[in-house]
C-alpha cells in the first residue's frame, strides 16, 4: 500500500510543502490538516469510537466520533465524508462545518476542521481501527476526563466543542 501524501500547512492552513506521513507523525513541528466529525444521535449523545490497540497514536483510548487525515488535493467536506464512510460505515446528510484549531503534543502538529452530524446508527466500524463504539452523554465524558481513558486528542477537542456550543446552541441539535 502505497504511503499517504499530506499537506504541511503553516498556522492558518496555507499550504507549505508535502511530505509522507511517516515524516510527518514524529515531528510535531510539521503541521498538517485533520478532520473530526461529532457524530450525535437525537438525544444529544456523542458517539465515541474505542481505538484500535495497533494504532500509532491513543491505542486503546475512546477518541472523535471521527477523525483522519485529508491527503494532498482533497476538500474538507470530501475528506470528512471519506473518512465516515471508511470508519463507521455511514454517509452523512446533515454534515456542518464548526470551528477549526491547532492540536500539538510530543507526537504531532495537526490543523483541526471539526464537523458535525446527526446519525442513529446503525454503523458498521472498521475492526482494523476501531474496537468499539458507543454514545456517551456530554455529562459521562465530563465525568471521566483526565483520567486516562479518553485519547488526549479527545480531551482537547471536547473542551473546544464546549466552549464553541457555550455561544452557539448545539448541544440540543448539533
Amino acid at each position: 500500500m502505497q504511503e499517504e501524501i499530506l499537506e504541511i500547512v503553516d498556522r492558518n492552513g496555507k499550504t507549505i510543502g508535502t511530505a509522507p506521513r511517516s515524516e510527518i507523525h514524529g515531528n510535531p513541528s510539521l503541521i498538517h490538516k485533520v478532520v473530526h466529525v461529532l457524530v450525535f444521535n437525537d438525544k444529544g449523545e456523542l458517539l465515541l469510537q474505542k481505538r484500535s490497540m495497533n494504532k500509532d497514536v491513543a491505542p486503546g483510548k475512546w477518541d472523535t466520533s471521527v477523525g483522519g487525515h485529508v491527503p494532498n488535493g482533497e476538500d474538507l467536506a470530501t475528506a470528512a465524508i471519506r473518512e465516515m464512510e471508511e470508519e463507521l460505515g455511514i454517509t452523512p446528510i446533515n454534515l456542518k462545518p464548526l470551528y477549526s484549531y491547532i492540536h500539538s503534543n510530543h507526537y504531532e502538529s495537526e490543523l483541526v476542521f471539526t464537523h458535525s452530524c446527526m446519525h442513529n446508527g446503525p454503523f458498521s466500524f472498521n475492526q482494523e481501527e476501531i474496537d468499539e463504539v458507543k454514545f456517551w452523554s456530554i455529562e459521562e465524558i465530563k465525568r471521566v476526563m483526565g483520567q486516562g481513558i479518553l485519547s488526549d486528542n479527545f480531551e482537547s477537542e471536547i473542551m473546544k466543542y464546549l466552549s464553541f456550543s457555550d455561544q452557539t446552541p448545539l448541544l440540543s441539535a448539533p
